[in-house]
């Protein structure tokens, strides 16, 4: 099947941009942490912090949409805005090492990636066609974790001789954002859409008038925040000196960074294909249940086998994670309104971004970790139950047809 120009020009730039979003991921998800634990030594709060980071832009991704949409500006643009300006954090902390600089550089650079989220599904409504959707994002998906997989490979590499030359993988992942930036600019984007009513209010809206984009949130939201609660936890458990686990920096690398990473690799075309074709709702339970399987394999281990063995399962449900966070909105929204439904999501992800990390690292203090994992896996369990009833059933957009969507119209 042969693509529209726009959607050719858009894959070739999402390919090479997926490079430097590898890289970058490899800094927010391990070694902005590591180095944090390892070279500065930061305490639970300045961890969090550095770990719920990415969630901080998710939280503005609203007003980022409003902002943008009442300037009219094309959305690859601003995107693109906001890499510079996360290159430039990071330059700013390989010139300043001293613990604030370095957690308030992290908290900018990694809101910059998580605020642009909104503009770049939004592109993606405009340039990917919806039946090759899926299939298109997972391809560049793909070429990401090959990224995250190699870097993390060679960064745990370097960083296991002399943890001193952190510096040069900070000037590395702002290198990476100026090289975002230049690959989005060249993507075609129209602005965003407008109309009377502000974009803030109006996003949220959304939220109160449709059920089911409210119910799946709901859900969404206690299954993220067990989920988030124990991701950074992964680094904190192989790292820290209090688990006595003794593990080197290339071994933390490995079992955080590589081995997820190549699971992922492997699995992602078929979550995107999944995505395409099957019932949305038992898409994203499938993918909690990876989740839950994952933190218990994890948490209740200590030996190097099952702590690979939890790294793998983590994979697997980051590789289901990858695509259905990314586009799920696209099912639920008008076109013209993704970045609006998807701000929303965005600023709800955030909320428990922040949060979530900060519960984890303080509970951990009084809790042994396996019983927080079985608290976690609950919540999941929980969040899964409430979007059983919809198996079903489908979204109003991009679902499969003669399949009905349960709550149409505003008449809650």
């Amino acid at each position: 099947m042969s693509l529209p120009d726009r959607t050719k020009v858009t894959y070739r730039r999402e390919l090479r941009r997926a490079v430097a979003n590898g890289i970058l991921e490899s800094a927010a998800g391990l070694f902005l942490l590591l180095i944090a634990v390892r070279w500065f030594h930061a305490g639970p709060v300045a961890k969090a912090l550095v770990a719920g980071s990415a969630y901080a832009g998710l939280l503005l991704s609203p007003l980022s949409v409003s902002f943008v949409s009442r300037r009219g500006w094309p959305a690859a643009r601003a995107a693109g805005a906001l890499a510079l300006l996360g290159g430039a954090a990071f330059f700013c902390m390989a010139a300043l090492p001293w613990l604030p600089v370095y957690v308030a550089g992290a908290f900018v650079a990694n809101a910059c990636v998580s605020t642009a989220v909104p503009l770049v599904t939004q592109i993606y409504q405009e340039n990917y066609p919806p039946e090759r959707r899926g299939r298109l994002y997972s391809t560049t998906v793909i070429v990401r974790i090959a990224a995250v997989a190699v870097f993390s490979e060679l960064a745990g590499h370097w960083l296991k001789h002399d943890l001193s030359k952190y510096y040069a993988l900070l000037l590395t992942f702002g290198c990476a954002f100026l090289y975002s930036a230049r690959c989005l600019w060249g993507i075609p984007s129209n602005p965003l859409h407008q109309d009377a009513r502000p974009a803030l209010r109006r996003a949220w809206g959304y939220l109160r008038e449709d059920r089911l984009f409210r119910r799946t949130l709901i859900s969404w939201m206690i299954m993220g925040f067990a989920n988030l609660m124990m991701l950074p936890l992964r680094i904190d458990y192989l790292a820290n000196p209090r688990y006595a686990l003794g593990l080197d920096e290339q071994t933390v690398a490995l079992i955080a960074g590589v081995v997820p990473s190549l699971v992922r690799l492997s699995a992602s075309r078929g979550w995107g294909w999944l995505f395409d074709h099957i019932n949305f709702f038992a898409l994203r339970i499938s993918i909690n249940l990876c989740f839950a399987a994952a933190i218990l394999t994890f948490f209740l281990s200590a030996s190097l086998p099952g702590l690979l063995a939890g790294a793998a399962l983590f994979g697997l449900a980051s590789s289901g994670g990858d695509v259905a966070w990314g586009l799920w909105v696209t099912k639920f929204s008008p076109p013209e309104r993704t970045a609006d439904y998807m701000s929303v999501h965005t600023f709800l992800t955030g909320t428990r971004g922040l949060l979530a990390p900060q519960a984890g690292f303080q509970l951990a203090q009084i809790l042994p970790l396996p019983e927080l994992a079985l608290c976690a896996v609950t919540m999941i369990l929980i969040a899964s139950s409430i979007l059983l009833p919809l198996t079903r059933t489908e979204p109003r957009y991009g679902g499969r047809p003669g399949l009905p969507h349960p709550f149409q119209g505003s008449n809650d």
